[in-house]
């Protein structure tokens, strides 16, 4: 199956990390499908993307919610009609709110939400549709804050990325026979646009490039690539140190 054969569907591809991978598969020729609640930025990412952007579709949804999550699903569905490879990375990148103790039941239901919640309710509808298929991928991007307190106040964030990360985990552990190639990507430094980088952090472009690689690919499953800083998306994925 040839990329221009494949429909990607990129779940938070609005966002900074997002719009990177989405720039980086519709360079390759793949069709790239995105889903956001706000419409504002779905334009912006129109815009953002240079090239075939014919082959990008986008939608106003919900995958928040499971009857948001299924309703986009069949929209999804009615416009490209299929769907071969999905690539997550929902949620956001900081929170400092604060020590737990100034915290609100409400503050963690949120950042639980955003971290964890979305996207277990994203892979319950999607992953049904490439889970069966050899030729199919369903590629997470997490961070590493779960593994660290990055600073005080943060420990909410600490919190719900480790559940995204145990989430993952427990998806290649309970899954270890599924023939879609089920992968993650840990990102354990900043990722910015090229207006907005700081020392060690990841070009949002270049880790765009490294996953439509892996997507390309398809040629390793049930893996953990850890990113710890630009040098690695080289000997990482681009050189195949896998």
């Amino acid at each position: 199956m040839s990329n221009s054969d494949r429909v990607v569907l990129a779940l938070g591809g609005a966002g900074t990390v997002g719009s990177g991978v989405v720039k980086a598969l519709l360079e390759k020729g793949f069709k790239v499908a995105v889903i956001s609640r706000d419409g504002g930025r779905l334009d912006k990412l129109r815009s953002f993307v240079s090239t075939n952007k014919n082959n990008l579709t986008t939608i106003v949804g919900d995958v928040g919610t499971e009857d948001g999550a299924e309703r986009a699903k069949q929209a999804l569905l009615e416009e490209v009609g299929t769907v071969t490879d999905v690539v997550s990375s929902l949620g956001f990148s900081w929170w400092q709110g604060g020590p737990p103790h100034t915290q609100t039941l409400k503050d963690l239901q949120w950042v639980m939400e955003t971290l964890l919640l979305s996207t277990f309710v994203s892979w319950k509808a999607f992953f049904p549709l490439v889970k069966d298929n050899p030729d199919s991928t369903y590629t997470f991007i997490t961070g590493g804050a779960g593994e660290k307190l990055l600073m005080p106040g943060t420990g909410f964030l600490t919190v719900g990325a480790a559940s995204a990360l145990a989430f993952c985990q427990v998806l290649r552990e309970e899954y270890p026979e599924v023939p879609c190639k089920l992968n993650q990507l840990k990102i354990n430094t900043g990722v910015g646009t090229p207006e907005r980088m700081a020392p060690g952090y990841l070009n949002h472009l270049d880790l765009g490039d490294a996953v439509s690689t892996l997507v390309e690919r398809r040629d390793s499953s049930h893996s953990v690539f850890t990113i710890s800083c630009p040098a690695d998306l080289k000997t990482v994925i681009l050189e195949g140190n896998l």
